[in-house]
């Protein structure tokens, strides 16, 4: 089994291209969006070809392969546009007998995360910033941001295959990797 996972999006019709084209390209099953697809936020400036209504057209023709939690950004009127679910604060995942918590990153993240237990898996967006980090209790990954990245990073993106996490640019460099214990 092959996952993607992207954050982030931010309404960028480009990015959200760029996003398919790779999703088809690694082969993946799933791909799973930790929220803030379509609006790109007060705090943001404008991202690359800003288009909301297209990334909904993007996200709907895939919308049998996506897992989605929403974001910060994400409002009740994009459900409305959406042909996937948008509006849970978190998921749960079971990777390889892992669990594995997935959601934005504003509200559940590791200074305030749900109640995990040992060798619990929690990933995130939210801050741009791509990171693997292990906590001890549990380990935090987070993706980055696919159209947005922030403090000098890449554009960025993960997958998980074969008990390893791999955090990849678009141009499909890896640039970290975390193999699950």
């Amino acid at each position: 089994m092959k996952i993607m996972f992207a954050s982030d999006l931010h309404g960028s019709a480009f990015y959200a291209e760029k996003m398919q084209e790779i999703f088809q390209a690694e082969q993946a099953e799933t791909l799973v969006l930790l929220g803030d697809l379509l609006y790109h936020g007060p705090r943001n400036p404008l991202p690359k070809a800003y288009d909301p209504q297209k990334v909904v057209q993007i996200i709907n023709n895939m919308a049998d392969r996506l897992i989605c939690v929403r974001g910060n950004c994400d409002a009740d009127v994009d459900q409305m546009l959406l042909q996937v679910p948008l509006l849970s604060d978190y998921g749960v995942l079971f990777l390889d007998e892992k669990r594995v918590y997935i959601s934005h990153g504003h509200v559940l993240n590791p200074e305030t995360p749900m109640p995990l237990q040992q060798g619990d898996i929690l990933i995130n967006g939210h801050t741009h910033i791509r990171t693997i980090q292990d906590f001890g209790k549990f380990v935090y990954l987070n993706p980055g941001s696919i159209s947005m990245p922030k403090q000098g990073q890449v554009h960025s993106y993960m997958l998980y295959s074969n008990k390893k996490f791999t955090m990849k640019s678009l141009d499909g460099d890896i640039l970290e990797e975390y193999e699950v214990k």
